[in-house]
């Protein structure tokens, strides 16, 4: 009985093996093609990262570096312009190394620049163009961002940035600089009850930040206006 079983076993696996000898004869050249097919696209994506993507990141980085000076010595228009040295200037940077780090480095770079020079339209421009996710910087970014709105009179939107800054960057350094900055935007709307709730969570949240040092007199000061 055990015997008719192996049998069996050994037709149904030498019938499968038949079974697919056919197929792989029958569509070889396809076959051949699609492994070929990948073959290629791992070459070129491989090709693509070491001879072509990774030296334009270190040319960026090589060329964002003089900006990176004039930006630490709060020399923004050289920063973002350029000098009469060689250094293009993060605006030209962020172009020419279009879709690499540290062009998108150099965008919120730029604007910061043009933040601190009084440019909010353009600082807008280049700070909403940012696209990043580290814990530091993107919501460093965003608070910028939140910043510049305060400064051209959109309130509203300042406050939700600066919120959304402060709950992104969720660390006892950021959070509690943009949850003030969104509670005196607050008070100024006379939206008290809000900026009480901005000025409670540095007091519960980050009550080891500098700012939790005075919070209190804040959220007394908003209480205080409300009547």
């Amino acid at each position: 009985m055990a015997d008719k079983k192996n049998h069996h076993e050994s037709l149904n696996v030498e019938e499968a093996l038949s079974v697919s000898e056919a197929f792989i004869v029958k569509h070889k050249t396809a076959i051949i093609g699609f492994v070929a097919g990948v073959i290629i696209l791992v070459a070129g994506a491989l090709a693509y990262k070491h001879l072509y993507a990774e030296p334009r990141e270190e040319k960026a980085q090589a060329a964002i570096f003089k900006g990176q000076e004039y930006f630490e010595q709060d020399a923004y228009d050289m920063a973002l312009n350029g000098d009469s040295l060689g250094y293009q200037g993060f605006l030209k940077i962020a172009d020419q190394f279009s879709g690499t780090s540290t062009a998108n480095l150099a965008k919120a770079y730029a604007g910061i620049c043009y933040k601190n020079l009084g440019k909010y339209d353009e600082a807008l421009k280049q700070l909403e163009s940012f696209d990043g996710d580290d814990q530091m910087v993107a919501p460093a970014i965003l608070g910028a961002t939140g910043n510049c709105y305060a400064e051209l009179g959109q309130l509203d939107k300042a406050s939700s940035i600066l919120l959304k800054a402060a709950d992104e960057a969720d660390n006892n350094t950021l959070s509690p600089i943009f949850l003030m900055q969104a509670g005196e935007i607050l008070v100024k709307q006379g939206k008290f009850d809000d900026a009480v709730t901005a000025y409670t969570k540095i007091k519960d949240k980050y009550f080891q930040s500098y700012q939790a040092m005075d919070i209190d007199k804040y959220i007394e000061r908003a209480k205080l206006l409300k009547k």
